[in-house]
C-alpha cells in the first residue's frame, strides 16, 4: 500500500504518468496499474484522462490530502524504527533564501560534510515565497527564509538576525565621520536590488515605516555580488545584508556608513510544514545554529 500511495502522490504532483515513471524509475504500465488498483479498491476515479494530459478529480484531490498524511506517518515510523541508529539520512534537501545560500550556508555545509561525509545535499536557492511553496508541495523537507507568517500550514522558528547596512568603497572619503542622517541618505546615489528580492522588500518596508518617499537610486542590479563588484569601482552606495559583506569588510574592500538613529533589521527563520517531525532535521538545525558564525 505504501508504494501505491507514493506512486499516486508522484502522479498527482506531475499530472503525468510518464514523468512519474521517470522519477520513480519504473515502467509507465506499472504506474497505470497501481493507479487503477487504487481506483478499484476505493471504488472511485482519481484522475480524468484527457488526450495529452490528466487532471485530479474532486475525489482525487481529497484522496491526496489523506495520502500526504499517511505517507508522513510512514516517514515518522521509518525514522523511529528503521533509521533509529543513523545519525543523518543519506540525502538532505532544503531551500534557502539567496543571501544565506551565497554567504552563510555553503560554509556550514562544507563543515558538516567534513564530519558526516556520507550525507549528500540538494539545496535550492530562491526567494522566500518560492521556497515556502516548495515546502508546502513537499518537494523539499524544510527551508530557511525571511518568513512572512501568512500561511498557518507553515511553522517558523528564529534562526539568525540580519541587518541591512549602508556600504561604500573603502576609499570613498565622502563622509569622514562614518555616519549620515536621513536627509543625506535620500540624496546620495544608491545601487539597489531588483524588485522581488528579500533585501529590497525589507528596505522598502523600512522606507515606508520612516516616511521616506524614495531614495536616489541610480542603478538596479539583480544580485548582491553584482552590486559589490560595482562598488569596488565606484564611490556610490548600497544597502546590503551584513552577512553578505563580512569578507569584504575584513579585506578592506568596503566599509559601513552608519545611519544616525536608525537600523534596518530582519530575522531569518527555519521553515517547515506544521506538524512535520524529524529527529534528523532537528539535529541538522542544531548543527547549523552552532556553526553558522564560526
Amino acid at each position: 500500500m505504501k508504494t501505491k500511495l507514493h506512486i499516486f502522490k508522484t502522479v498527482a504532483k506531475h499530472l503525468s504518468f510518464t514523468k512519474a515513471a521517470e522519477q520513480l524509475y519504473i515502467s509507465q504500465p506499472a504506474i497505470s496499474k497501481a493507479i487503477k488498483n487504487l481506483e478499484q479498491e476505493y471504488e472511485t476515479t482519481f484522475f480524468v484522462r484527457k488526450r495529452n494530459s490528466i487532471e485530479l478529480t474532486i475525489e482525487g484531490k481529497s484522496f491526496l490530502i489523506y495520502v500526504n498524511k499517511i505517507l508522513a506517518i510512514y516517514s515518522e515510523m521509518d525514522e523511529q524504527f528503521l533509521h533509529k541508529n543513523e545519525t543523518f539520512p543519506e540525502l538532505i534537501n532544503f531551500g534557502v533564501s539567496t543571501t544565506l545560500s551565497n554567504y552563510v550556508i555553503p560554509k556550514v555545509i562544507a563543515k558538516f560534510r567534513m564530519q558526516f561525509p556520507q550525507t549528500k545535499f540538494d539545496i535550492i536557492s530562491d526567494n522566500s515565497e518560492n521556497i515556502e511553496n516548495l515546502i508546502l508541495n513537499e518537494e523539499i523537507d524544510f527551508g530557511i527564509t525571511e518568513g512572512n507568517f501568512s500561511n498557518p500550514k507553515l511553522h517558523f522558528e528564529k534562526f539568525i538576525k540580519d541587518e541591512i547596512v549602508l556600504i561604500t568603497n573603502i576609499n570613498n572619503s565622502s563622509f569622514k565621520k562614518g555616519s549620515i542622517d536621513i536627509k543625506t541618505l535620500q540624496k546620495i546615489p544608491i545601487i539597489e536590488r531588483e524588485k522581488g528580492s528579500g533585501t529590497r522588500e525589507v528596505i522598502d518596508s523600512f522606507l515606508v515605516e520612516n516616511k521616506i518617499s524614495k531614495l536616489n537610486c541610480v542603478v538596479t542590479l539583480n544580485s548582491t555580488e553584482a552590486i559589490k563588484n560595482y562598488l569596488n569601482n565606484s564611490n556610490d552606495f548600497a544597502l546590503l545584508s551584513i552577512n553578505a559583506i563580512n569578507d569584504d569588510l575584513i579585506n578592506n574592500n568596503l566599509k559601513v556608513i552608519d545611519i544616525q538613529g536608525l537600523s534596518i533589521e530582519r530575522w531569518f527563520y527555519f521553515v517547515k510544514r506544521t506538524g512535520y517531525l524529524s529527529s534528523s532535521l532537528e539535529k541538522f538545525e542544531k548543527f547549523i545554529r552552532l556553526n553558522h558564525n564560526l
